[in-house]
């Protein structure tokens, strides 16, 4: 008799949304000989902010199911409305779960915490083993924005409490990073395995995507890549900063392309216009056309604002697979410890635009640095950001 395994998910990008997320593809990846696998998600998608409709025909073509549970949804990243939110899916999911007859294993993502903590007491009311995968740290992530002394500690008690409760609660733990592994061992110390498996990406997909939809240009543009999302945590203002004065040195023929959206993109493009240097914002992409896209970039930037929680990101993994050198603004050790002794490019000052600019015009000058830089952070891709190889680590638990 198959084993069931069951999936609960807050936030993923299904097969055909284009995106480039875990879940589905640690699902699809599966043996379906050993195992029926059912993948539980919300309703909501939160990257669009729109809803998925529950009969898109896309949902049955997959070779493992596909649940949606109503979530009603909101607007703004940082918002009551979303705390809601998620304690809605939280009480749908519960209700979903005690409708089913046997689950042999459950794989289950956090945050949300709302939604994982229903989860994790269900597992263990059930005798259920439960491996959780971290992918934030909330509420770590939220205090960051909403810094208040003692008042946002006591705000934010009760999600690090339930947050505490899913951790402990895991029989094995799976990090996207050292940092926030170690966040959860914390509070566990029996977890039967512990491992860090970077978010990553499947290299032979991007390869495709590039070698299907080449970008390539014959003109003396140096372009600058950021993806992602344009919101609190990225610090896109420091390196708009940096080209500015990069234009005071009589360096004019800077290109930042800006593939992403998010709630502060039109404070962004105003900030660039007032600056007066060229940055071309192209909006959401899907990832096939992203890659070829980032790909035909010169050097890219993962510009992360102080005091951030976000540790190894997927905007990495991608400048990895894409080659490209980085310079990193961001504070956490880890991914600064990758940059350094990868060789993969430079470290700058968080926050500071005359080192983010100094970074910038050390590759701009140095092409030999540049392809060096490149080469290596390919081979970072391909021995640590490689999906067809490091997913295994967490199939195997299974």
């Amino acid at each position: 008799m198959k084993k069931k395994i069951l999936f609960v998910v807050n936030f993923t990008r299904l097969p055909w949304e284009h995106g480039n997320s875990r879940f589905p593809y640690i699902a699809s990846h599966i043996d379906k000989e050993k195992f029926d696998v059912e993948l539980v998600t919300s309703t909501f998608l939160h990257n669009k902010k729109e809803h998925r409709n529950k009969n898109d025909e896309n949902i049955g073509k997959q070779d493992y199911k596909i649940t949606l549970i109503d979530e009603p949804g909101y607007k703004k990243n940082i918002d009551v409305k979303r705390i809601w939110s998620h304690k809605k899916f939280a009480k749908n999911v519960e209700k979903y779960l005690n409708t089913l007859d046997r689950i042999d294993y459950i794989y289950l993502s956090i945050p949300s915490v709302s939604v994982a903590k229903v989860v994790a007491k269900y597992a263990k009311e059930k005798n259920i083993p439960l491996i959780v995968d971290v992918q934030d740290l909330w509420p770590e992530a939220f205090q960051m924005v909403l810094h208040v002394p003692i008042l946002s500690n006591l705000f934010f008690y009760p999600i690090k409490k339930n947050a505490d409760y899913v951790y402990k609660s895991a029989d094995s733990l799976i990090a996207v990073s050292e940092t926030y592994l170690k966040r959860a061992l914390t509070v566990n110390k029996t977890a039967q395995n512990k491992l860090v498996v970077f978010l990553g990406t499947d290299l032979d997909e991007f390869d495709n995507a590039v070698d299907s939809n080449k970008v390539e240009y014959n003109d003396n543009i140096f372009r600058i890549a950021y993806i992602g999302t344009l919101g609190s945590s990225y610090d896109i203002k420091c390196v708009i900063d940096s080209l500015a004065i990069l234009k005071e040195r009589n360096i004019n023929n800077i290109l930042f392309k800006v593939m992403g959206r998010g709630p502060l993109e039109n404070e962004f493009k105003s900030y660039a216009k007032e600056k007066k240097v060229n940055v071309e914002f192209t909006g959401y992409l899907n990832y096939t056309e992203m890659c070829p896209m980032l790909k035909a970039c010169d050097i890219a930037v993962n510009p992360i604002v102080h005091g951030a929680a976000q540790s190894i990101i997927n905007k990495v993994g991608d400048y990895a697979a894409a080659g490209l050198p980085v310079v990193n603004t961001q504070e956490c050790k880890e991914y600064r410890d990758i940059v350094q002794n990868y060789e993969i490019g430079l470290n700058a000052e968080c926050g500071n635009a005359r080192d983010l600019a100094d970074k910038i015009q050390m590759l701009y000058n140095d092409e030999a640095l540049r392809v060096q830089a490149s080469q290596n952070n390919r081979r970072l891709a391909e021995e640590k950001f490689d999906r067809k190889v490091t997913y295994k680590d967490i199939i195997n638990i299974f």
